[in-house]
């Protein structure tokens, strides 16, 4: 039988309650474990990436297994020092005294978890969760369903249910657990159910972390090495077909760069699926019927470069590109969150600065360019979740930076420190002798 969600939250807050999960043995203890889990049950879960989304063994393995594993590394082997209480400098007129800020806790989170990578993005946020000295729900989407059994089936086993509790479900569960009383609620997903769970969250004066999308856009300039451009511009935006909230969304090529690039793009399609992709080991599958309508509907916004075909049955839609794409058609209206790829071509770097700030603030930005003056005119008058030059996507796996979108794409950050600030309550700590 179920255990009713409000005795599944009550049961969670009466471990936090207890003060047991704020020893920094217990949270490594709790991070072990987790580590554990993805060790030992690493086989189990690619087999249901493999299900859900036709990952291959290496890709889960790499874009959620390892990457997983390499942020709870990164984490254990800093906790203690993030942990150690910042002494603060006290104002002559205090004195004598001393102040130090030091990490709390926060309570019980939710993490509510997206059907693109479906196992790293339940379990990264859930490392800065346990590392912080929480306890947690975790929400797998159901749009997974394979994933998500495994994750209710295996989690169990290592962490014990009074600490981390999975929810399988759709909207009716996900609905009754925003009715209950978090103490953070750390939501990946898109901004229509983004607003949801924050107006939920104010019946509570929940915090929250939204981790959106957006249109991505990739800026490319005359006198790049084409080539490798094109390499890196596929990799980051066929990888999992394109259902990448970090993937690039569009390319911005400006002045002729836009038709010398085209052979480049399906040169490096080729290179990396070969002849046909739909056979390709590599290549992943749309998640659903309904979300293989939507992209199949966009694939005549463009002159095809390379691409195009799609089976519905499979789910297969192949790494496409599209040129001469209009900047008012329906495939740039919205992040693709597919393996559509429109090139849209601008006269100059003004253009493109222009076209990139007339639009939502996106997730990431990245840009080919040989300029540092570009470089700087992009960090100062642009604004983006992220801004990467040379390499589409890979930020996101150095734990030391920040992940997190801005406006529409999002608010707060996390990964290695940041997943503290974020979990934990930063205290300040004033001691002023009474004699």
């Amino acid at each position: 039988m179920t255990t009713p969600i409000a005795t599944t939250v009550a049961d969670l807050r009466a471990t936090f309650d207890s003060g047991r999960t704020k020893p920094l043995a217990w949270r490594l203890q709790q991070l072990a474990a987790l580590r554990s889990l993805l060790t030992e049950q690493a086989e189990t879960f690619q087999q249901a990436l493999h299900a859900d989304l036709g990952k291959s063994p290496a890709e889960a393995y790499r874009t959620e297994i390892g990457f997983t594993l390499n942020e709870l590394d990164h984490t254990v082997q800093h906790l203690q020092e993030w942990l150690r209480p910042k002494p603060a400098p006290v104002p002559d007129a205090f004195l004598p005294a001393a102040a130090r800020v030091v990490r709390d806790p926060l309570g019980v989170v939710l993490v509510i978890a997206p059907w693109n990578y479906p196992l790293q993005l339940a379990l990264a946020p859930l490392v800065g969760a346990l590392a912080a000295g929480n306890t947690a729900v975790v929400k797998p989407s159901e749009l997974a369903p394979a994933t998500s059994a495994a994750m209710a089936e295996l989690l169990p086993r290592y962490l014990a249910p009074e600490v981390v509790s999975v929810v399988e479900g759709a909207v009716p569960e996900t609905t009754a657990l925003l009715a209950e009383r978090f103490d953070h609620i750390f939501y990946t997903g898109n901004g229509t159910v983004g607003r949801i769970v924050m107006t939920a969250a104010a019946q509570h004066l929940t915090p929250v972390t939204l981790e959106l999308g957006g249109k991505s856009p990739v800026v490319v300039e005359p006198g790049v090495d084409l080539a490798a451009t094109a390499q890196r511009i596929v990799r980051g935006k066929f990888l999992n077909a394109g259902q990448t909230c970090v993937a690039p969304d569009y390319v911005l090529a400006i002045g002729d760069t836009a038709t010398a690039l085209e052979p480049h793009l399906a040169a490096a399609v080729h290179a990396l699926y070969g002849d046909d992709p739909a056979a390709s080991p590599a290549y992943g599958r749309i998640v659903n019927e309904r979300h293989f309508d939507r992209l199949a509907a966009l694939l005549d916004d463009g002159r095809t470069v390379t691409g195009g075909a799609h089976d519905r049955a499979t789910r297969y839609l192949a790494p496409t590109v599209l040129a001469d794409v209009s900047p008012d058609a329906p495939v740039m209206k919205a992040e693709i969150f597919g393996p559509i790829l429109p090139i849209i071509a601008v006269p100059d770097l003004d253009a493109a600065i222009a076209f990139v700030n007339d639009r939502d603030k996106p997730l990431a930005l990245y840009a080919f360019t040989e300029s540092e003056h570009t470089k700087h005119r992009l960090t100062e008058e642009t604004s983006s979740g992220a801004l990467a030059f040379g390499l589409p996507v890979s930020h996101l796996a150095i734990p030391d930076l920040p992940f997190g979108g801005v406006g529409e794409s999002g608010m707060g950050r996390y990964h290695g420190e940041y997943s503290m600030d974020t979990f934990s309550h930063t205290k300040a700590v004033l001691d002023k002798p009474i004699s």
